[in-house]
């Protein structure tokens, strides 16, 4: 398949924005259903337990089961389920013109934009990476990544279910030094996740006020675990630059109250991105900009 793909780039690219925009798909369902799902099994822990106080043994319907897979997907209004043809990724909303088939409430308009940056993200690695090994794993990168920005942008939450494979999946591609060697990962991962530990309590212990979530800890040891201890800093100045220009923004532009929390795991996200990315090309930019090179 690589020696097809090599042969003809235009087949990669076209094969990679269509997988893409299905994935894509997916990740909708990821982000809503994850959290839902992490609420649920919280409730379920609560019931046992209140059960198992009063003697008697708690046992969850099999019509309550709720995962990425179970229920089918449906219009929240009616119930309707969606067909197959109702699903294609963009094309079905533009056909629906964002409205259910059924009962013509409308569907949000953030379900084609998700697939379709899905699809050109997808695409841009493509072209970056070309048809290899590190095509596959930026591909899982990127996913996980949108996945995760989604939930955070929601729920103010980036779950272990998500943070922490992401972190095993960096290492496992570089087990066989795909992006850089299985060292250089495993000291990335550690000093990712010390680093804004270290941040955190130093601002707690000032402060009193928990500056950032425990989520942010795993998702930085996960970029790192993909990119090496070397990609940190860069990954860490961009989040940061990034974070505060918006936060500033929203504050004089949108009026925002400044003490407001904002979700940080967005911005490493897309500074670990960019950093997979653009890394090198960012760091002798700055070190001819400064006379260094």
């Amino acid at each position: 398949m690589f020696e097809i793909f090599i042969q003809n780039p235009l087949a990669l690219t076209a094969s990679i924005f269509i997988l893409g925009l299905l994935v894509g798909s997916f990740l909708n369902v990821v982000a809503y259903r994850i959290p839902i799902m992490m609420r649920k099994e919280v409730e379920i822990d609560y019931l046992s337990i209140q059960a198992e106080k009063e003697g008697n043994e708690f046992k969850p319907s099999d019509s309550e089961a709720f995962n990425l897979a179970v229920p089918a997907s449906a219009c929240p209004k009616c119930n309707s389920k969606i067909k197959a043809w109702q699903n294609i990724p963009v094309i079905s909303w533009l056909l629906l013109k964002g409205k259910c088939a059924n009962c013509k409430n409308p569907i949000s308009v953030r379900y084609p934009i998700v697939e379709f940056v899905t699809g050109l993200f997808s695409l841009v690695v493509a072209f970056q990476f070309g048809a290899s090994w590190q095509l596959a794993g930026m591909l899982i990168f990127t996913w996980f990544l949108i996945a995760l920005t989604l939930i955070d942008l929601d729920e103010f939450l980036l779950p272990d279910s998500l943070t922490l494979p992401l972190i095993w999946v960096g290492l496992l591609f570089n087990s066989f030094e795909v992006f850089t060697s299985l060292e250089n990962a495993v000291y990335g991962a550690v000093i990712g996740y010390l680093s804004l530990w270290s941040v955190y309590w130093l601002f707690k212990l000032l402060t009193g006020k928990e500056g950032m979530g425990f989520g942010d800890f795993k998702l930085l040891a996960a970029i790192g675990a993909f990119l090496g201890w070397q990609a940190l800093p860069v990954v860490i100045l961009l989040s940061s630059i990034v974070g505060a220009v918006v936060g500033i923004l929203g504050i004089m532009i949108l009026g925002r109250d400044k003490n407001v929390p904002i979700p940080f795991g967005p911005y490493l996200a897309a500074a670990g991105w960019i950093a997979a990315l653009w890394g090198d090309q960012i760091v002798d930019a700055y070190f001819q900009f400064a006379g260094i090179k």
